[in-house]
């Protein structure tokens, strides 16, 4: 099952607010990221960089290509932006990571 990992940022001062929104995250939301075959999605955050680190294993990467286009997906991102980096659509900002090292 492929690891992917990537970072985004949060703004200043929003640490909390950023924490709260996924402690209560939409049912909806949930239920279409396992749908698409997500699971064991964790997002770390630095507080001295404000960087946000996620992790989440996929049972297929190609099924990823259409999330974006998903009306909760699409929500989720608007309820968001105001405390995130994001683009114009509202989509965050996403920093691609490649493993470089694994322990077995």
């Amino acid at each position: 099952m492929p690891r992917l990992a990537f970072t985004m940022h949060l703004k200043k001062g929003y640490e909390k607010e950023y924490e709260k929104r996924h402690d209560d995250i939409w049912p909806e939301l949930s239920s279409k990221l396992k749908d698409t075959g997500i699971s064991n999605y964790y997002i770390y955050l630095d507080p001295k960089t404000l960087t946000l680190f996620a992790t989440l294993d996929v049972t297929d990467e190609s099924k990823l290509e259409d999330l974006p286009n998903q009306e909760i997906v699409k929500k989720w991102w608007s309820y968001m932006a105001d405390i995130m980096d994001t683009y114009p659509d509202n989509s965050p900002i996403v920093n691609d990571l490649n493993q470089v090292f694994l322990l077995p």
